[in-house]
């Protein structure tokens, strides 16, 4: 399964998916790590482990409409079957979703549709509620909206600080993205194995 990642971040969950001998044994091959912002240590992360990466800095176009086109003209040529985001902090457009339908696939680290958008987890720790967790699910034209495929409850302790938290959200989404793309794989083997007459 032919897959390219977004990050703009830390790349964490990058960094899960893309050391996973699981998920390279199933068939996952990441064929290129998309990132917007220059200098960011998910850039390094990918280069370590040879993964290639496109930089697409929205500063050097003049809409957001033109900066997808541009990843669109990127990623065209690689046969993509899914795009997944992991911690990329842009708004999608309808360029690549036109492009792209049903095959892009977000984590945000809420029980959505709860704390959307941005700092979520602090969002969280701060309104007193005793639970958050984390949303995986399809993408559309809204922020944090669209089909869920997979929701996890973090428990939010008397005992926590915002770091405590944030590190059980990871480790959560961590855990769930692999889950959900070891099974996205697998949907993909057996559509395949259908389509070519294969019991």
């Amino acid at each position: 399964m032919k897959v390219a990642i977004f990050a703009s971040g830390n790349g964490t969950n990058f960094e899960a998916i893309a050391q996973s001998e699981q998920l390279a044994n199933a068939g996952l091959d990441i064929k290129v790590l998309v990132c917007d912002k220059p200098g960011a240590p998910v850039i390094s992360k990918a280069q370590k482990l040879d993964i290639p990466v496109f930089i697409n800095d929205l500063n050097d176009f003049p809409t957001r409409e033109d900066y997808e086109q541009r990843i669109v003209d990127k990623l065209e040529p690689l046969d993509l079957d899914y795009i997944f985001l992991a911690g990329y902090m842009r708004v999608v457009t309808n360029v690549l979703l036109s492009r792209y339908p049903n095959k892009i696939i977000n984590i945000h680290p809420s029980l959505l549709p709860k704390f959307s958008g941005l700092n979520a987890i602090e969002r969280a720790f701060d309104s007193g509620d005793d639970q958050t967790g984390v949303t995986i699910h399809y993408i559309d034209e809204g922020v944090d909206t669209g089909p869920v495929i997979l929701q996890e409850v973090v428990p939010i302790l008397s005992s926590d600080t915002v770091d405590t938290l944030e590190q059980r959200v990871h480790e959560n989404e961590h855990k769930m993205y692999l889950k959900v793309i070891l099974d996205l794989i697998k949907n993909e083997s057996e559509n395949n194995n259908f389509e070519k007459g294969i019991d």
